[in-house]
This record gives C-alpha cells, sequence and structure tokens, in this order.
C-alpha cells in the first residue's frame, strides 16, 4: 500500500539537507508522482524506449534507481535477453527497490545493487538510464559522469537523461516554478510543505539549464540529443552514441 508523503507538513524549526533515508524511501511513490509532471507517462516509455535501443546480451543501466518505479517499467516491456542493473547509494531505496522489484513476475534479469555510481566500473550496454539522477550529483562531477556513460555505451547505444531544469532568464524561470508549485498545489501538497521541502533542496540538488546539458552531452561525444518529454521546468532527453 502507498503511503502518504506528509513530511514536511507540519513546521520544521532546523531544516536539514534533503537525503533518500528511510522515511523518503516509504513515501516515494507518492511523492514523486505528485511533485513531478508527466511522471507516469515518463516512466512508461522508458520502458518502450529501452526495449527499442535494447541490443541482445548487453546490459541495461538504471543509474540511482531509487525505488526501482523505472527498473520495473524496463524489465515488464524487455523482450531481449540483456540483464538489467540498477544501482543506488541510499541503502533505503535498495532495499525498498529489491522490495518492489520482487513482487512482480516480470521474468527479466534484474540485480539491485548498493553502490556509489561515480565510483563503479560499466560493462557494455546499449541503454542507460539516469531518471532525475544527474541533478543530485555535485555540478564539477556531472561532465565525468556523462564521459564515464558514453565511453559505457556500444555504438548505436542511447542515454536517457531525465532532469529538473532552470530557464536561462529570471522571468521565465519564474514562470516556470510558478507553474510547477501549482502542480504541487493541486496535488494536495500545502505552501508550507512546498517552501520547507524546496529549503532541503537547495544544498543538494543544483539544477542546470537546457544548454548546459545539451553542451556537456555533445562535449561527451553524443549525437541526435532529442528532448522527447517537457512539462514546466520538468524534461528528458534521449541522447546516442553513433
Amino acid at each position: 500500500m502507498r503511503k502518504n508523503d506528509n513530511l514536511f507538513s507540519q513546521p520544521i524549526t532546523d531544516i536539514t539537507d534533503f537525503s533518500f533515508d528511510q522515511n523518503v524511501a516509504q513515501v516515494f511513490p507518492d511523492m514523486i508522482n505528485r511533485s513531478i509532471p508527466g511522471y507516469p507517462l515518463i516512466i512508461d516509455n522508458i520502458g518502450y524506449l529501452s526495449e527499442q535501443y535494447a541490443q541482445e546480451q548487453t546490459v541495461i543501466y538504471d543509474l540511482g534507481c531509487a525505488t526501482g518505479i523505472a527498473t520495473l517499467s524496463i524489465a515488464k516491456q524487455l523482450t531481449k535477453s540483456c540483464p538489467i542493473i540498477a544501482i543506488d547509494n541510499s541503502l533505503s531505496m535498495v532495499e525498498k527497490a529489491t522490495q518492489y522489484l520482487g513482487q512482480y513476475n516480470h521474468g527479466a534479469d534484474v540485480s539491485i545493487r548498493l553502490d556509489d555510481i561515480t565510483l563503479t566500473d560499466l560493462q557494455p550496454a546499449s541503454v542507460i538510464i539516469m531518471n532525475f539522477t544527474l541533478q543530485f550529483l555535485a555540478p564539477e562531477q556531472r561532465a565525468q559522469m556523462l564521459a564515464k556513460i558514453y565511453d559505457a555505451l556500444l555504438p548505436g547505444g542511447i542515454l536517457i537523461l531525465s532532469e529538473k531544469f532552470k530557464a536561462e532568464e529570471e522571468l521565465p524561470n519564474k514562470v516556470l516554478i510558478d507553474l510547477h508549485h501549482q502542480f504541487k498545489k493541486n496535488n494536495g501538497y500545502s505552501d508550507l510543505e512546498i517552501s520547507q521541502k524546496r529549503t532541503a533542496l537547495e544544498n543538494v540538488m543544483k539544477t542546470d539549464t537546457m544548454s548546459t546539458h545539451f553542451q556537456r552531452l555533445t562535449a561527451s561525444g553524443f549525437t541526435n540529443i532529442t528532448t522527447w518529454f517537457s512539462c514546466f521546468n520538468f524534461m528528458s532527453l534521449i541522447a546516442h552514441k553513433e
């Protein structure tokens, strides 16, 4: 049974940095669906795109898998013989993902690992997913992470990168933020919850502009970078390796 996210519903005197701890893991499905516009659509299409681009006998990675929501979408839609490796550095998330994936008879070869994606070695892969993960890496680590992903991908492979982004200019950025906040209010979050969570995220989630994402991906070697989903200040990209 899904637990409702009320982590920020009461006034907090000293707001600490957001972390993917046990409390967040317990309410994560509710939190993510009420916070990210179009999240179910993103998840469904991550499964579809993974099936489309997966190459037989190659690895599919879900880097920063959280509770395994995207991993399950891939596992349910995959018809090819590809091991799926889901990695997260939060023990609470890995435990929740293991429990979540274990509830379904998907038939895929899935392994869930507790590890730091910036340090782990990546096997040759045809599809790599970073679904709202890069934004939680330190900005100085992001280019190196993308270069590492590019090197691991086989020719014809893809990176699916979903991120919250910021607009280039102040006024458009305010418009996007206001629309997102209204989305969250429509999903039952109060002004207090929105404000306190935003404070908790300030130091741990540093968003980039769209142009920064494209420039970084291009510098890593990726081509044919396509925005396949965008709503308010959230987007998902496909980047190809030729």
